[in-house]
């Protein structure tokens, strides 16, 4: 009879003559047969937006600047003499873009369906600035969208169900003043994400057609794909538009 599970595993032959517990014995496991921790590649913001772990998302992105799309059009409102205005920032996550928006003297309402959106940005915005920084928690389906120069969307409409989108983009289209802009992303549909069921994604053409009585002064197409060393590779392709209200 066995003494203890711990002798035989630690004695290969009174595991054998064993009859009464018919434990097999391991051979204890080396530093050369230990998994590998380090083998799965690191999670990227895009891993986490994947997953929509959008605290996640915020933690891997803090600190990051403003998209290009953003700061192109307010320098095409400096350019035209206009300092500041009002912006609304549509799904503005942990804040790059409302930060950059707010150090140039806008005022901001800044949206996002999560609220931890709003844990991350409001300590890093300068006390002289508050007053001048109303955050909405809401989803894309329950967002009204105030009249404004700007409505900014830095990858944030293709997160939008697809039976949200028509109402929310005739809202932003309403909301902008004329000679504002609208400053974002569109995902195409050759995109991976194409497939999965919460997003939406459009063709170019069918992009072009939703800035009608706009003046596209951008729309760079962006189509590649990752690595395959990434943790989740993916085809991207991706509208970076910046348009004005005509």
């Amino acid at each position: 009879i066995c003494q203890s599970r711990d002798d035989v595993l630690h004695d290969p032959l009174r595991a054998e003559a064993c009859g009464e517990c018919r434990i097999p014995f391991v051979e204890p496991m080396g530093e050369q047969d230990a998994p590998n921790k380090s083998a799965l590649p690191a999670m990227r913001p895009q891993d986490y937006s994947e997953a929509n772990d959008w605290p996640g998302y915020f933690g891997a992105v803090l600190g990051k600047g403003a998209r290009e799309t953003l700061v192109a059009a307010l320098d095409s409102f400096s350019h035209e003499g206009c300092a500041a205005g009002f912006a609304v920032d549509v799904a503005a996550g942990e804040g790059r873009d409302t930060l950059e928006l707010l150090n140039r003297g806008w005022r901001v309402v800044a949206t996002d369906g999560h609220p931890d959106a709003f844990v991350f940005l409001w300590p890093r915005v300068p006390e002289a600035l508050t007053p001048n920084l109303t955050t909405v928690v809401v989803n894309f389906g329950e967002m009204q969208v105030p009249p404004c120069d700007l409505v900014n969307a830095s990858f944030a409409l293709p997160f939008c169900e697809l039976q949200h989108f028509a109402a929310l983009w005739s809202r932003i289209v309403a909301a902008i003043r004329r000679g504002g802009r609208f400053a974002g992303q569109f995902f195409g549909k050759r995109d991976s994400w194409a497939s999965l069921p919460d997003r939406t994604h459009h063709s170019r053409d069918e992009v072009v057609k939703l800035l009608d009585g706009f003046e596209i002064e951008m729309m760079t197409e962006e189509e590649r794909d990752d690595t395959p060393e990434v943790r989740n590779p993916k085809h991207w392709q991706i509208f970076h538009v910046v348009a004005r209200k005509v």
